[in-house]
């Protein structure tokens, strides 16, 4: 991972600070004294940070200094604050394996949970994954755990699924709640409905989160264009006004919200080398990478289009493999952190339900990230002309 490695030596660190590159690096201190830890960090200025904790001590300084325990060097440089981010957490995790989580300082991704495991299934807002074999879909990531509970409250408005939080035993003496009362919740609680019933309405709720929305735009617009085939005007009204109310929930649908399981999407970065850029795909929230992609074709690739040669890269990282719920939580930790900050660098395509890639809009954004410019505006957040909202689709331009 870090693949270059100096001798430290006070008497040639003229010599040794020339030879190390000014740019962002993520570097290991190694220690003279075998037992004591490694030191590891990243620096935008790899040189000036070197000769920050290795140069000669200032009188008086109090800033921290390694220069007499310090025997080796080693580091990579990085071409972004994403890369940079991910090549440290992996250094941390190897090297110091219990408490790496702490020096990251993690913050969960806020995630929906669609608890299908249970019987009478129900949604909640979890910052940890349950272990693998269970049937709970995930979506996410949110910004905070706040944004996750209002978009859930505020969808599940549209549904009849049950919000409370208890298993249930139905008995048809049990008094039921409020939302039952206001006809909200089809009342498993007391055999309000059929088991039948019940789960036909959680496989709606399941379509809305799957297809980010659409889904339920589609019913509303598909009844609203029925009623009216049919000459009535107050239900079609009605149903217009529904699909109205639906527009801005599915605005707080971020871009990068989608079921786990199902995440796809590429990742491109600013590279250190010359005329190119840097690739991370990431499949099921997992991260894999880098991967160095070249604006300037090779002599025996020049026959070959862009969108080819990008799918050659990505075809060309490792089949993903299952990972433990934990090292997904972190890795969607740094997608989260990255996508969410007020000025992000580089730019994220998301595969649609297929797996397929917008390769058209790939090979336009590796022309913007490689200039440094910022990121088209999501043709998929526009209204359609016949009125239903084109919240989330699947990645597709």
């Amino acid at each position: 991972m870090l693949t270059e490695r100096l001798n430290f030596a006070r008497e040639r660190d003229t010599e040794i600070f020339a030879a190390i590159p000014a740019a962002p690096a993520v570097f290991l201190l190694r220690s003279k004294d075998a037992q004591a830890e490694p030191y590891v960090s990243k620096t935008a200025n790899l040189r000036r940070r070197l000769q920050r904790l290795l140069g000669p001590v200032e009188e008086r300084a109090k800033k921290l200094n390694l220069r007499d325990r310090v025997s080796s060097i080693e580091y990579a440089t990085t071409g972004s604050d994403f890369e940079s981010g991910f090549l440290l957490y992996r250094i941390l995790r190897e090297t110091f394996p219990k408490t790496y989580a702490n020096r990251m300082r993690f913050r969960f991704a806020p995630l929906v949970k669609l608890h299908l495991e249970n019987k009478y299934p129900r949604a909640s807002i979890t910052t940890r994954l349950g272990r693998l074999k269970d049937r709970a879909l995930y979506y996410g990531p949110f910004q905070s755990r706040t944004a996750a509970e209002k978009f859930m409250n505020d969808s599940l408005d549209f549904f009849k699924m049950r919000r409370c939080v208890d298993d249930l035993h139905p008995d048809p003496k049990f008094p039921g709640c409020i939302y039952s009362e206001m006809k909200m919740c089809l009342a498993p609680c007391f055999k309000g409905c059929t088991d039948e019933e019940y789960s036909a309405e959680v496989n709606r709720v399941q379509a809305y989160f799957d297809s980010g929305g659409e889904s339920l735009a589609r019913e509303f617009s598909a009844q609203r264009d029925a009623a009216s085939a049919n000459l009535q005007f107050e239900d079609a009204a009605a149903m217009h006004v529904r699909l109205e109310k639906l527009k801005p929930t599915l605005g707080q649908f971020p871009d990068i919200v989608r079921r786990l399981d199902r995440f796809a999407a590429l990742i491109i970065q600013p590279c250190h080398a010359a005329d190119s850029v840097t690739f991370f795909r990431v499949d099921g929230a997992a991260i894999a990478g880098p991967a160095v992609f070249s604006i300037q074709a090779a002599e025996h690739t020049k026959s070959q289009s862009m969108e080819l040669r990008v799918q050659a890269v990505l075809d060309s990282f490792a089949p993903s493999k299952t990972r433990p719920a934990l090292e997904t939580m972190e890795h969607l930790a740094l997608v989260k952190r990255w996508y969410y900050r007020g000025r992000r660098v580089g730019e994220i395509f998301l595969a649609d339900d297929k797996g397929v890639f917008p390769m058209r809009r790939i090979v336009r954004g590796i022309g913007r990230v490689f200039r440094g410019e910022g990121p088209e505006v999501d043709p998929s957040a526009e209204t359609r002309s016949d009125g239903s909202y084109q919240g989330m689709p699947s990645g597709i331009p």
